[in-house]
């Protein structure tokens, strides 16, 4: 059958417009494949960064920096800030190493030269406690009897040691001085009497020159005795002596002592040849009494209480330990004090012993309200202290 007109011209348009898309798909695919080549030229930001090169050896970047540095504005450092002003920087050094916490010092002031009566704060200062406790301890040995409490009160000291009876007369006469602990809860005190008197009591020791080296002795322990039997105090005369007592008492012409060491005294002055007998002043109505205190500043009280406390336990350990071990404790007193290996003392050292107070905070309130009574009621105070201003129990809040 012959082929149509019309359908021939239809196929030749079709065939035509094949031919037009394919040349249309080419052309795409050659477009595309050339915009994925790459430019010819370095790529960069319009700027003097450079685009680092990431095939490069490692000479070649040392070489050549891949960075090259941006430069900026300089900057007023100096701008705002005072003239000389050192620029802040960082070190890396090791962290310096703690310093202990300083320690509390407290100065303490004996009653008198080293002695027996003093071997619990010899042995604690010199044993270490106080420095693990925080503490500092100097002992330091007055230049007369009545230094201790005249420095106390002048705040020179911290502490100072003396005698209870001694304590009642200076509260007396409006001193500061309040008692913290006892180091010896047993009187101390007595007169030594040279044997050739023949004086059997405080009856027989009008018209006799008497050698005394404490405040106390002579305006308090001396009336307290004679009083009672009707001898006025200028019926006895009466010598300073200070710390030289048995010297006094062999060069001079005295009869007797009024003495704070009767525990020790008579053998010193038996060594030096005399012979002599002795009065203990509580078997003669003077009420018993702590033969040595430790005393403070009331005014100060406030702030040295926390390292008083500490001082006072660490006294109470030393002290039971010297009363459980006399040997050692001997040994160890005249290695750190060598003055005080003597005769006498080594004779006195466990009657010494016994006389220490194993609880030194320990307040007896009822012991010192009946001495300032005694005081009191025999004309020695003009009033009555309140026991607050006389001795605090530290322990006891």
């Amino acid at each position: 059958m012959p082929n149509h007109p019309a359908s021939v011209l239809w196929r030749c348009s079709r065939l035509v417009l094949c031919l037009l898309l394919a040349l249309g798909l080419l052309t795409s695919l050659t477009w595309a494949e050339e915009s994925l080549e790459p430019p010819e030229a370095p790529l960069t930001l319009g700027g003097d960064v450079m685009v680092p090169d990431l095939d490069a050896t490692p000479e070649q970047q040392t070489a050549t920096p891949s960075l090259p540095r941006i430069e900026e504005p300089p900057v007023d450092e100096t701008a705002g800030a005072e003239p000389d002003t050192p620029v802040p920087s960082v070190t890396h050094a090791p962290a310096e190493p703690l310093e202990p916490p300083p320690l509390e010092s407290l100065t303490i002031m004996l009653d008198w030269y080293p002695g027996l009566h003093h071997a619990a704060l010899i042995l604690a200062a010199g044993n270490g406690l106080p420095q693990r406790e925080g503490l500092e301890l100097e002992l330091t040995t007055p230049a007369d009897p009545g230094a201790p409490l005249r420095l106390l009160d002048a705040n020179l000291v911290d502490l100072a040691l003396t005698h209870q009876l001694q304590l009642h007369l200076q509260v007396a006469r409006g001193k500061s001085a309040v008692r913290v602990a006892t180091l010896a809860d047993t009187p101390l005190a007595g007169v030594v009497i040279r044997e050739s008197t023949d004086v059997e009591g405080p009856e027989d020791l009008a018209g006799l020159t008497l050698g005394y080296a404490t405040e106390d002795g002579r305006d308090i322990l001396l009336p307290a005795l004679i009083a009672p039997h009707g001898i006025a105090q200028g019926e006895v005369s009466m010598v300073e002596t200070g710390f030289a007592l048995a010297t006094a008492m062999t060069e001079q012409s005295l009869d007797g002592l009024v003495t704070p060491l009767r525990l020790t005294l008579p053998r010193q002055l038996a060594d030096r040849g005399v012979s002599t007998r002795q009065l203990n002043v509580e078997k003669h109505g003077i009420p018993f009494h702590d033969g040595l205190i430790l005393v403070a500043n009331r005014d100060r009280l406030a702030r040295l209480r926390e390292p008083i406390i500490e001082l006072v336990d660490i006294l109470r350990d030393t002290t039971l330990w010297m009363i459980e071990n006399p040997e050692m404790a001997w040994e160890a007193l005249v290695e750190l004090e060598p003055t005080i290996d003597t005769p006498a003392n080594r004779d006195a050292w466990n009657a010494t012993l016994m006389r220490l107070s194993a609880q030194p905070a320990a307040l007896d309130s009822r012991r010192y309200g009946q001495v300032e009574a005694y005081l009191h009621e025999n004309g020695l105070i003009e009033s009555i202290s309140p026991l607050e201003r006389l001795a605090v129990d530290l322990g006891a809040d």
